[in-house]
């Protein structure tokens, strides 16, 4: 039968199906073969033939028969599962009840009244065979989600058989250790097997399924108590899934290994089409949502004595319940650390390559997906983390982050890229190795819409950081605390900064220490304490190889005496605000030198009108996100905070206050004019006499005098000479006694567990248009809205 046949047949069953009124009876197979038995329509068919309203008339009108076809396609998933699909019809019915589903299920999560109906057991809704009655009870989710992971792992359809002859000796599916089967090597498996096609088209399918399964999350609203489990999730990771490990470990392993550039050659991707990618794609997207697991609200849940002997480490205690994450937090073999981390490195670098030879390599899309997968990985697995951070390898994953930090920072659209790259550097910077390894000299030539300039990684990442600050859009504001505790973590262990680098931050200093900008909302002070804290870092601890920073302190010294001669009477103060509201130009560019951008660079762009995005929910703000602890003599850390477990997590609003509240945000100043907020003077002495200014004051007081003699004695206006001078000197036994070293460590919280979930999500939503699964579905998680 020809696919314009098929299409026909299959519109004529759709149409059936939405003009009758009268219940059809589940037992009428002529009646409900016809969706799935004689047709052959892709999954763009399936969409594009069952459109949203028939969907919806049919749930509103006649309930009982959209159930009859869940139930149905559902119970036609299991039989193949059951049967192991040897033949092509069987396959070909597997594929169109995966589609079908994928198209429903959506209109039935988003109807309130439906939500229970997976969970329910259908009355007489056996497994197909008459043999397991005792699985009757099954609700039909389970059933559904049991068949799926079976499918996964049936030879000759989604794996390779092991058998020789055909179908007379085939794979028994109930015996079959999918162990064996794992769809790549990598972890806790060598074997690579012969990439197929087919098998990877008809895993994509399922996974699309099996993610359309997830997505009832879409239609919860945003709870910040969010102790709320997927149940799908919940179930499909549980030891109810005999296929969890080897599933878990194809999904990790498909991702990990894939190499877009196609076997190195440049331009192959050009001749080869890559059906790889959309495998990957999907099993990245499926990967983060199983690892969807707030770990702040599970210090200790139980399993039940589930290990493998295999990759995953025995020796901690029984971890979640949640056995994908049960078994990314036990990984701790350093070649599987390798392999993930090399994978994940090279898969991000990946747009930055395009930039040297265009179009040599095929430029992957999902770097979002891989930086949640980075996350998970950092948060769950304390070894990984240490891995990452035990080489150079960790910059390796720091310049593409960077990169897509400045290359996103003007696009309302991709704020959530900005902070998911935040919050990556953010947790790694509270590891010491981090500031280390920012050492090494930066010499890669990645174009990037920056200044110029010579240096090290670290030089790398506060440019960036200052251009994302002085050049990017409004809504990135409430970033600002978190892109400098960023550097104040990393300032006592960097031993030289460039001359740019040294001046972006007393060009940043000056802007954040403007009497208006300090006035005009609560939180801005604390911009210019991180800006001292980096100053005094690196003066106490790196003075010897930083004479360009401490030049260039000597040539701003006005903007510390300014800082220390604050006024603080009330017509300063309201002078101040005035003068800012004829003026609302928010961080001045001027006193910055802007330098020649790279070569070969293009400005960031804002985004196209009309692109659509996702709302987020709020971050909270940085004194939630972090914990202060102390670096020991000996190197090790000291929280600084051990009355927090007691008291109540501030980081949640309190019952019937708006979550606007706990952003701990800084209002853009315009919104204060209305009265919001009013800065006495009170308020302004209590936090400018607590500024860390001794020790910089001490080194003026000491140097000035110093560099000006010099300037007279030689009648220097050379930087050199004076540079020379600096590098040479010393303030040992001059400044006050060297401050610890204060640590702002990233802590896991129930916000930002809240935030991920509805980045992801939204991330799932906007990427998948080819089918569009959720699109013009009432989801409640997070708004759709166009720039």
């Amino acid at each position: 039968m020809g696919s314009a046949d098929s299409k026909l047949n299959f519109r004529k069953a759709v149409i059936q199906l939405t003009t009758k009124t009268q219940p059809v009876e589940a037992t009428d197979d002529a009646f409900w073969d016809q969706f799935w038995a004689d047709t052959a329509t892709s999954v763009q068919d399936v969409f594009a033939l069952v459109p949203a309203a028939e969907i919806r008339a049919v749930r509103e009108e006649s309930p009982s028969n959209l159930a009859t076809l869940c139930y149905k396609a559902v119970e036609k998933l299991v039989q193949g599962a059951e049967s192991g699909c040897h033949s092509e019809k069987e396959k070909q019915v597997v594929l169109n009840c995966s589609r079908l589903l994928t198209r429903v299920l959506p209109y039935i999560f988003e109807d309130p009244d439906w939500r229970g109906f997976f969970w329910s057991t259908v009355p007489g809704a056996g497994q197909g065979g008459g043999e397991e009655e005792d699985e009757n009870a099954r609700p039909l989710a389970e059933s559904l989600l049991l068949a799926i992971a079976d499918l996964l792992f049936c030879p000759d359809f989604t794996v390779q058989s092991h058998q020789r002859s055909t179908v007379d000796s085939a794979e028994d599916i109930h015996s079959l250790d999918s162990c064996e089967y794992i769809w790549e090597a990598g972890v806790g498996f060598a074997h690579s097997p012969q990439p197929n096609y087919i098998h990877d088209m008809n895993r994509m399918e399922l996974l699309k399924l099996l993610l359309t399964c997830f997505s009832e999350a879409m239609y919860l609203p945003p709870a910040p108590e969010s102790g709320s489990t997927n149940p799908w999730v919940q179930f499909f990771c549980s030891t109810e899934n005999r296929h969890a490990l080897p599933l878990f470990t194809s999904l990790l392993n498909t991702v990990c290994a894939y190499d877009p550039v196609g076997y190195g050659i440049p331009y192959n991707h050009l001749l080869f089409s890559d059906y790889r990618e959309p495998l990957v794609e999907e099993a990245a997207q499926v990967l983060i949502v199983t690892l969807d697991h707030d770990s702040a609200t599970s210090a200790s849940p139980t399993v039940d004595g589930t290990t493998t002997g295999t990759a995953m480490d025995d020796t901690d205690p029984p971890g979640p319940e949640n056995l994908f994450v049960n078994y990314l937090s036990r990984i701790h073999r350093e070649e599987d650390f390798q392999f993930v981390l090399k994978g994940i490195a090279r898969l991000l670098s990946n747009p930055l390559l395009q930039t040297y030879l265009p179009n040599s390599t095929k430029k992957i899309q999902f770097h979002q997906e891989l930086l949640v997968l980075f996350w998970k990985l950092c948060d769950f697995n304390k070894k990984f983390l240490f891995f990452v951070l035990k080489s150079s390898d960790v910059l390796d994953i720091l310049v593409p982050i960077l990169y897509f930090l400045n290359d996103a920072r003007a696009d309302q659209s991709r704020v959530g890229l900005m902070h998911i790259g935040v919050f990556i550097l953010l947790l790694l910077s509270g590891e010491r190795n981090f500031g280390v390894r920012l050492n090494k000299p930066y010499s890669v030539r990645v174009p990037l819409d920056i200044p110029v300039f010579t240096g090290t990684h670290a030089d790398l990442l506060i440019v960036v950081f200052h251009k994302i600050i002085t050049s990017g859009h409004q809504r990135l504001q409430p970033l600002f605390d978190c892109l400098l505790t960023i550097v104040v973590n990393v300032s006592p262990y960097l031993k030289s900064l460039s001359m740019v680098t040294a001046n972006k931050l007393l060009h940043l200093l000056e802007a954040f220490s403007t009497p208006w900008f300090l006035f005009s909302a609560a939180q801005n002070h604390h911009l210019v304490f991180f800006l001292l804290e980096v100053f005094n870092n690196i003066i106490q601890y790196q003075f010897d190889g930083n004479s360009n920073l401490v030049y260039a302190i000597i040539r701003k010294r006005s903007v510390f005496h300014q800082l220390a001669n604050l006024p603080t009477d009330p017509s300063t103060i309201h002078k101040a605000l005035q003068r800012r509201r004829r003026t609302p130009e928010p961080l001045s560019r001027t006193g910055s030198q802007e330098g020649a951008s790279m070569e070969g660079s293009r400005p960031a762009a804002p985004a196209e009108p009309g692109t659509l995005k996702t709302s987020l929910a709020a971050t909270p703000g940085i004194d939630k996100l972090t914990e202060k602890s102390q670096v020991s003599e000996d190197g090790t850390l000291r929280s600084l905070e051990p009355e927090r477990q007691q008291s109540s997590p501030e980081g949640s609003p309190a019952k019937g206050e708006s979550s606007q509240a706990w952003r701990g945000q800084r209002r853009p100043s315009s919104s204060s004019a209305s009265g919001q907020w009013n800065p006495t003077p009170d308020w302004v002495v209590s936090w400018k006499s607590k500024l860390p200014l001794q020790t910089i004051m001490r080194l003026l007081q000491v140097l000035v005098p110093q560099v000006e003699k010099i300037c007279i004695d030689k009648g220097l206006t050379d930087e050199s000479e004076i540079l020379r001078f600096l590098q040479h000197g010393t303030l040992v036994g001059l400044l006050p006694v060297p401050h610890p070293i204060l640590i702002r460590k990233y802590q896991a919280n129930s916000g930002t567990a809240m935030w991920f979930r509805t980045y992801m999500w939204g991330v799932i939503y906007l990427r998948n248009v080819d089918p569009p699964i959720w699109y013009d579905t009432d989801v409640k998680l997070f708004e759709i809205q166009r720039v």
